[in-house]
C-alpha cells in the first residue's frame, strides 16, 4: 500500500494533466477522443451527468493541454461579455448537429451519487448474511475512482486561480475526500497550502551572506489567512467559470470560503493550510487501509446514524460523522485482540521522517503501512456490528471519555455529555457540541439495534418477505411495529432516568463525604 502522501502527490499530479469538457447530449465518443488525441496521448477518460453530459479527460503529458488551449476558440460575446480567463473547462459542440446526429450514440455514464436508502434496503435483502450486507453498502456508498479524480480536479482548478497570486501554492483536498471514508455526494474540503514556499527558506543557508524576499507583514497569521481567502473568494466569484453561491465565512474559528462548483457538481469549502486536519485525514487513511472490516463498519454505522437522525448535514448539537468515526476506531482498538493499533503504538513505530510537531502538538506516527503488523483478530462483521451497538448502548458516558491515543476509557476531564479526545490537540474535545438529549437518543438507538440483531429470526423474516439484518436497522424504528418499539423504549427511558437518579445519588454521596471530610 502507498503512503498517504504518495497517493496525494500522485493524484494531484494526475489532476494537473486533466481537463473537463461539457458535451452535447449525444456524441460520437470515438471521434471526440480522436480529435483530442491529436494533441497528445490520453491516459484515461470517463463521462458523467451533471446538468448535462461532461467528459473528464486525463492526458499523459501536461503539454497536451497547452496544445489544446492554443487551438480552442473564445465564446462569441453576442449577449454577454465574457471574462477572458482561460481555464481547463471547455465546451464541445457539433458544427452541424442535424447531419451529425445519425452517428451519435449515448455514452456510458459513471454514477456520481449513491442509490437511495429504499433501493439499498431491497438490495440488502438479497444478500447471504449480515457481513455481505455491510460490504454491499460499502460498495454502493464509497467514492469511486472516477469521483476521486473529479475531486482532485476541482482542487486543481481552484489552484490555477491561487497561482495567479502565489505561484508556488497548491490546493489539496483533506477530510472525507481522501481519508477512505468519504461517501458519494459528500462535500470537498480543500485547503490552500504555502508550505512548499517554506521549503525555499532552508536553501539559502550556505555561504557568507543571506538573502530573503521582501514580503508584506501583518500582525497575525489569522489576518493573513482572512485577507488571502477574501481575495481568492472574490476571484472565484468574479472570474471562475462555474463557481457560484460564494460565501466568505472569515470570522469562523477556521476561516473559509464556501462555494458551489457547478462543472463538477461539488459543494466546496476552501480554507488555508490546516496541518492538523491533514494529519487526522492521514491517520484515518491508515486505519482504513489496515483491515477491510474497518471501512465496512464505519460506512454501516454512519448510514444507520443518518437514517435515525443521529447525524445531520448541518452543524448542531448532534454527533458529527468525525466523532462517530472516532468512536468506531476506539471500539476496534478495544477488541481482543485489537483490530487496529492505538495512536501511541503508531507513534512508537514512527521514524525520523515521520516526526511532526505542529503548533506545539506532537503529531508523529508511522506513515509506512508495511511497518504495522496485521491484526490476529478474525471476528466477523456481524459480530462486530452487534457488539458495537452493545458496547456503546451500555457505555458509562457519565464517567468515561474516549481516548484513541491510549485506546482505553479515561476519566472525563470536564462535564460535556460526550467527551472524545482530539487525537492530536489533546486539550480539545471533538464532540463538545453534543448535548445530553442527543447522546441519550444515540444510546437508545444503539440498544434498540443490538436488540433487533440478537432477537431476529432471519429465516422467518425472509419467508415473511420482511427486511432482515442490516436492512431492518435502516428503517426508522417504529415504522414496522410501533407498539413493540414503544415498550422497549419505555425500558430505555426508565433506565436512563434510573441512571440519572443513580448519578444524583452518587454525586450527593460524594458531596456528603466531602462535607463530612471537611
Amino acid at each position: 500500500k502507498k503512503t498517504f502522501t504518495e497517493v496525494q502527490t500522485e493524484r494531484s499530479e494526475q489532476a494537473e494533466r486533466t481537463i473537463l469538457i461539457k458535451c452535447p447530449p449525444k456524441l460520437n465518443e470515438k471521434k471526440l477522443l480522436q480529435y483530442l488525441s491529436s494533441h497528445g496521448k490520453i491516459n484515461s477518460h470517463f463521462f458523467f451527468e451533471n446538468r448535462g453530459i461532461h467528459a473528464l479527460i486525463e492526458f499523459s503529458e501536461k503539454d497536451s493541454i497547452t496544445s489544446l488551449q492554443d487551438a480552442i476558440g473564445i465564446p462569441s460575446a453576442a449577449e454577454h461579455h465574457v471574462v477572458p480567463f482561460k481555464s481547463r473547462l471547455f465546451t464541445f459542440m457539433l458544427k452541424n448537429p442535424v447531419s451529425q446526429a445519425a452517428e451519435e450514440t449515448p455514452v456510458h455514464l459513471s454514477p456520481q451519487s449513491h442509490i437511495p436508502v429504499k433501493e439499498l434496503i431491497q438490495k440488502l435483502c438479497h444478500a447471504e448474511n449480515l457481513s455481505s450486507q455491510m460490504y454491499i453498502l460499502l460498495n454502493e456508498y464509497q467514492l469511486t475512482e472516477e469521483n476521486i479524480k473529479l475531486r482532485f480536479l476541482a482542487c486543481s482548478l481552484v489552484r490555477d486561480f491561487a497561482r495567479a497570486y502565489f505561484p508556488d501554492s497548491t490546493v489539496k483536498p483533506f477530510g472525507s475526500s481522501v481519508n477512505t471514508f468519504g461517501k458519494l455526494g459528500c462535500d470537498v474540503d480543500m485547503f490552500l497550502d504555502f508550505h512548499d514556499i517554506q521549503k525555499h527558506a532552508t536553501k539559502m543557508k550556505k555561504g557568507p551572506f543571506e538573502m530573503e524576499y521582501q514580503m508584506k507583514r501583518l500582525p497575525s497569521e489569522r489576518l493573513a489567512t482572512q485577507k488571502i481567502l477574501s481575495v481568492i473568494g472574490d476571484c472565484l466569484d468574479n472570474f471562475g467559470p462555474g463557481c457560484v453561491s460564494i460565501q466568505k465565512i472569515l470570522n469562523a474559528r477556521c476561516p473559509l470560503v464556501k462555494f458551489s462548483h457547478q462543472p463538477t457538481g461539488f459543494q466546496c469549502d476552501l480554507s488555508v493550510s490546516n496541518s492538523i486536519a491533514i494529519k487526522s485525514s492521514e491517520l484515518l487513511y491508515i486505519y482504513g487501509c489496515l483491515d477491510s472490516r474497518v471501512r465496512a463498519l464505519v460506512f454501516t454505522v454512519r448510514c444507520w446514524a443518518r437514517v435515525h437522525g443521529l447525524t445531520n448535514s448541518v452543524p448542531g448539537t448532534w454527533i458529527t460523522n468525525f466523532s462517530l468515526t472516532m468512536m468506531i476506531m476506539f471500539f476496534l482498538q478495544k477488541r481482543s485482540p485489537p483490530i487496529i493499533p492505538t495512536l501511541d503504538e503508531l507513534k512508537n513505530l514512527a521514524d525520523e521522517k515521520d516526526k511532526h510537531v505542529i503548533g506545539g502538538y506532537d503529531c508523529s506516527f508511522v506513515s509506512d503501512l508495511s511497518k504495522i503488523k496485521p491484526t490476529k483478530n478474525t471476528e466477523t462483521l456481524d459480530v462486530l456490528l452487534g457488539d458495537f451497538f452493545e458496547y456503546f448502548g451500555n457505555f458509562d458516558f457519565r464517567r468515561n471519555s474516549i481516548n484513541l491515543r491510549k485506546g482505553k476509557e479515561v476519566n472525563k476531564p470536564e462535564s460535556s455529555p460526550l467527551y472524545i479526545w482530539n487525537p492530536f490537540e489533546q486539550d480539545l474535545n471533538i464532540s463538545k457540541n453534543v448535548n445530553q438529549p442527543q447522546l441519550e437518543k444515540f444510546v437508545a438507538m444503539a440498544r434498540e439495534s443490538a436488540w433487533i440483531l440478537q432477537k431476529e429470526d432471519k429465516t422467518q423474516r425472509v419467508i415473511d418477505k420482511e427486511p432482515w439484518g442490516l436492512a431492518a436497522l435502516l428503517i426508522p424504528f417504529g415504522k414496522s411495529n410501533p407498539s413493540k418499539v414503544k415498550n422497549r423504549m419505555k425500558g430505555i427511558g426508565s433506565e436512563t432516568i434510573r441512571s440519572l437518579l443513580d448519578s444524583l445519588k452518587l454525586n450527593n454521596a460524594n458531596s456528603l463525604q466531602k462535607a463530612v471530610g471537611k
